[in-house]
């Protein structure tokens, strides 16, 4: 077919990438990330993440644009403002890791730290302190590195969220904010270190009518859930696909 082959990518191939990313976007949809982590580690099987990480920025994008005017009065952009700035920092050396770096390690490290955090989390830890600028600054910055070289920035900043005790809207909502800023930058940086190509924009082209589908899916779910709910629901989450990521990363 020519469209497959202006894709370059076969028919299980093609009709797996869309699985994938229809059950991302639903993800993303209740709990305000977790598009990436998911889409991530799955299409790694087929994928190289240089060929992946662009796709999922620009799909990121469009899901967090969909998102916003629903949630747009839950937004704490004390939150969004400081986490940004230590994203604008770790980014680019990010986005440098993942056009140098071998990935089976960082993705290794990633996936054992939020292991290790949720695992606490779901012991019922929380650290009300750790609300302070400078926390969400570092956060930032350790979010923005992960974003460069893995699209996985809403790990580290949804564990933070957790553990400091954020209220479950004002999570999803911060979030979906934030990463609309965030992946835009992170695709620029992406087309200056060469990574962000043609084949990528038809990609996403032939994917992007699945994701208001999963993200109206996945709304629906949240608004249908309560608050202990939705943080049993989202630990497990990052249990699963830290477990994922760990095997992952060891094949």
């Amino acid at each position: 077919m020519a469209f497959l082959d202006s894709i370059d990518l076969g028919l299980i191939e093609f009709t797996f990438f869309c699985s994938v990313i229809l059950f991302a976007s639903i993800v993303r949809g209740f709990s305000g990330f977790g598009f990436s982590a998911s889409s991530v580690s799955l299409l790694s099987f087929i994928l190289p993440a240089k060929e992946i990480v662009p796709i999922i920025l620009l799909l990121e994008i469009i899901a967090s644009f969909l998102m916003i005017p629903s949630i747009w009065k839950k937004i704490n952009w004390k939150f969004v403002v400081y986490l940004l700035l230590g994203v604008a920092l770790g980014t680019p050396y990010g986005v440098y890791l993942l056009s140098k770096l071998e990935q089976n390690i960082t993705h290794f490290i990633i996936s054992a730290t939020v292991l290790v955090f949720a695992g606490l989390l779901l012991s019922g830890y929380k650290n009300t302190k750790l609300n302070l600028n400078i926390s969400k600054f570092f956060v930032g910055t350790v979010a923005g590195i992960v974003n460069g070289f893995g699209t996985l920035a809403g790990l580290p900043i949804a564990l933070y969220f957790l553990i400091i005790a954020a209220e479950p809207a004002v999570i999803r909502a911060s979030l979906a904010a934030l990463f609309f800023f965030t992946d835009f930058y992170a695709l620029i940086l992406a087309y200056f270190n060469n990574i962000l190509k043609f084949e990528v924009l038809y990609r996403t082209l032939a994917l992007i009518f699945i994701v208001p589908i999963g993200v109206s899916i996945g709304t629906k779910f949240f608004k249908e859930s309560s608050k202990e709910s939705y943080k049993k629901y989202v630990l497990y989450f990052l249990i699963i696909i830290s477990i994922f990521g760990l095997i992952r990363s060891l094949v």
